[in-house]
């Protein structure tokens, strides 16, 4: 458990992500949706898929991200013959001390980029799923736990499908948000001729925040509020996605856990220490989306899952505020000292 003096207050939480913010957005010109959904992933303790065509910057969002922290960083180049070994590691046989050695491989970082995703065959793919959900490798019967905070920032292009591999639900359903950059406006793109001509802005991009700031504000994130109103609603979105008749695999109970951490870190990046269900709306489509299947008749409609998704948050009641307090009531008066919240 953390104790109060332990853990960042939401001035800081707010003081140190808009920090982050404006050292990201000097790289990535107009898209301050895309770059605050990268920082709700962050904070929320999720992963974040980056997918869109090629040139519009997926790499280069990972790597700003990346750099704007004082952490480790490692880039994975996804191609078909890598291998899984590659990525987790492996255990060499070491001759002077008579015994093997563990050499850990690139997943061993705070900040994982995974260029190109779907490049490489599903048996390395595979070599993701446990690092992304309990955050360690295990190797040759030993298991290793990975540093924190621990993100991966995977890429991948949409369109081009020759000698790619498909991410399996249960890979996709690991992330905990899906975005797409899309292409800047022209106001922007002219702003990224001058900046970016010359010479790339990662070469001037400093740390702004350290990895035990991130530790200490997800943290904060931890302690936000969610009111018991606000997570059956997030309950009800999720299950409408397994009945929706026009969807052939709806979201998991992963998703309506990752929705809710989202929404903690949304409402705390907004400088409130409890959520609404408006943190949960504008969540629900990056982070359910990318996991649904629809089915063959919605596809031959031209129906996409995001369209599934805004139809749910349509039908599904919005809990009334006058019927719920969202704040959560206040600590007792007198605390004893050096006493934990529970």
């Amino acid at each position: 458990m953390t104790t109060y003096d332990e853990r960042a207050s939401l001035s800081d939480l707010t003081t140190t992500a808009e920090r982050v913010r404006r050292a990201v957005e000097g790289v990535i010109e107009g898209k301050p949706e895309v770059v605050r959904l990268s920082l709700t992933v962050l904070l929320a303790e999720g992963h974040l898929l980056i997918e869109d065509v090629p040139g519009v910057g997926k790499t280069m969002l990972a790597k700003a991200l990346a750099r704007s922290i004082d952490c480790s960083v490692r880039r994975i180049q996804f191609t078909p013959d890598l291998l899984p070994s590659d990525i987790t590691g492996v255990s060499v046989f070491d001759q002077q001390r008579r015994d093997f050695e563990f050499k850990p491989g690139a997943i061993f970082a705070q900040i994982v980029i995974g260029d190109e995703i779907n490049r490489a065959s599903p048996k390395t793919q595979s070599a993701l799923l446990e690092s992304m959900e309990e955050r360690q490798v295990t190797v040759d019967g030993h298991s290793y736990e990975l540093p924190s905070p621990f993100m991966v920032v995977a890429t991948q292009n949409p369109v081009e499908m020759e000698g790619t591999y498909p991410l399996p639900e249960a890979q996709r359903d690991r992330f905990m948000a899906r975005v797409s950059i899309g292409y800047p406006h022209p106001e922007a793109e002219l702003r990224m001729l001058d900046v970016h001509g010359a010479v790339s802005p990662l070469d001037d991009l400093q740390p702004v925040a350290h990895a035990h700031d991130i530790v200490k504000l997800v943290e904060a994130v931890r302690a936000v509020h969610v009111a018991e109103s606000v997570r059956r609603y997030a309950v009800d979105l999720v299950g409408a996605t397994r009945q929706h008749p026009e969807l052939r695999l709806g979201a998991s109970p992963r998703a309506t856990l990752h929705l809710l951490r989202a929404a903690k870190a949304a409402a705390a990046l907004a400088g409130r220490d409890f959520t609404l269900p408006d943190d949960v709306q504008a969540l629900a489509v990056p982070v359910l989306a990318h996991r649904l299947l629809p089915t063959a008749q919605a596809q031959l409609g031209r129906r996409t899952a995001e369209q599934v998704v805004v139809d749910i948050l349509q039908r599904t009641p919005v809990p009334d505020p006058s019927a719920q307090a969202w704040r959560q009531p206040p600590p007792p008066a007198h605390r004893p000292p050096g006493a934990r919240r529970l």
